[in-house]
């Protein structure tokens, strides 16, 4: 449940029972032909379908993460390493005061990867119980796109599902050779959007929403078991 249908009283009632909570991290980045704000719609959204069953709140998705490589596409917003670290460390204390212990981190931007990671482990001394969980990343959800098309990177048809495509834009039909990963880390921003064109990595563009809703479904029960186990 989503913590924005929910009032202050409502929440005390429930730390009263339970002390888990989520909170899904994205970012507004290029995503080709898809949303800007891809990786926080798909953070947000397996976060609040995971957590529904179990009764769990979600708190409001970080919208902004860490994302210098796509400054030269417009409409991509980046922020600082320390400047996400605060803003994430302030959102982590706000919500342990209140009386959550046990923090599912979901995110959906590979760029937040190392400073999650810091993250997390700044409060492991503490009686704060941090996850920290890359959805797309995570083994059964990883081993699902490779069972569907081993092809697959950012803002190919693994993120393209209907809460992420655009009203009245068309994917291209053919499948775009995989990027040299190694090489683009060595660009600055505008040599990575010569490189990259239209901005996605690799891969089909687009595939059946069955082969899409299939990987959503492993996605999402996976990111639930995180919140029923292993604390």
């Amino acid at each position: 449940m989503h913590i924005s249908s929910l009032n202050w009283k409502q929440v005390e009632s429930y730390l009263e029972k339970d002390d888990r909570c989520v909170l899904p991290i994205g970012s507004t980045e290029q995503h080709a032909y898809l949303s800007l704000s891809t990786d926080s719609i798909l953070a947000e959204r397996i976060s609040i379908e995971a957590a529904e069953p179990l009764e769990i709140p979600v708190f409001p998705v970080v919208h902004y993460g860490i994302t210098p490589l796509f400054m030269d596409y417009p409409g991509t917003v980046s922020l600082q390493p320390s400047t996400l670290n605060l803003l994430m460390k302030d959102i982590i204390d706000s919500i342990a005061h209140h009386g959550f212990r046990h923090i599912l981190l979901v995110n959906g931007h590979g760029g937040n990867i190392p400073l999650m990671d810091f993250i997390a482990k700044q409060y492991s001394s503490s009686a704060i119980s941090i996850k920290f969980h890359n959805w797309w990343k995570a083994e059964k959800t990883w081993k699902k796109v490779m069972e569907i098309d081993p092809v697959a990177s950012h803002a190919s048809w693994m993120e393209n599902f209907p809460w992420t495509r655009l009203a009245g834009v068309s994917m291209p039909g053919a499948q775009k050779k995989m990027c040299d990963l190694d090489y683009l880390k060595k660009l600055n921003a505008k040599e990575a959007r010569e490189y990259l064109g239209d901005g996605n990595y690799g891969g089909c563009y687009q595939r059946k929403d069955e082969e899409l809703f299939q990987l959503w479904q492993t996605a999402v029960l996976e990111t639930r078991a995180l919140l029923e186990t292993g604390w």
